[in-house]
């Protein structure tokens, strides 16, 4: 009985298996191979859940590996003159800065929304 939360961590045809992408070892590659699924849509949203009320702009669905996301979120906060980060393969930009992101990313050639309120 498969377990919905188990995998496989050791084969004996390919021995060690990498936890990020499941495949044979190797040396933890594998964030410069792979691209990021993303359904196609570039969502920006502001929150504020988990921040005491401190609200974030939010990009999430960036068709991008980690360091183009790092490059663009540096790009993206110098425009906005403020601070963030790159989470889980979302772009955080510290502020309420909707309109201003979305135009910035229309101009670099992305199509994105509004999401939320």
């Amino acid at each position: 009985m498969k377990q919905p939360h188990s995998r496989l961590v050791y084969s004996t045809d390919q021995g060690r298996l990498c936890p990020e992408c499941g495949a044979p070892k190797h040396d933890g590659k594998c964030k410069d191979r792979a691209t990021p699924s993303a359904d196609g849509k570039i969502r920006i949203q502001r929150q504020t859940k988990g921040r005491k009320g401190k609200g974030v702009t939010c990009i999430s669905g960036l068709p991008l590996n980690d360091e183009q996301l790092k490059e663009l979120a540096k790009q993206l906060k110098k425009k906005c003159g403020s601070g963030g980060t790159v989470k889980d393969q979302v772009i955080e930009i510290q502020g309420d800065y909707k309109v201003r992101l979305l135009e910035e990313l229309t101009k670099l050639g992305y199509k994105a929304v509004i999401a939320g309120g």
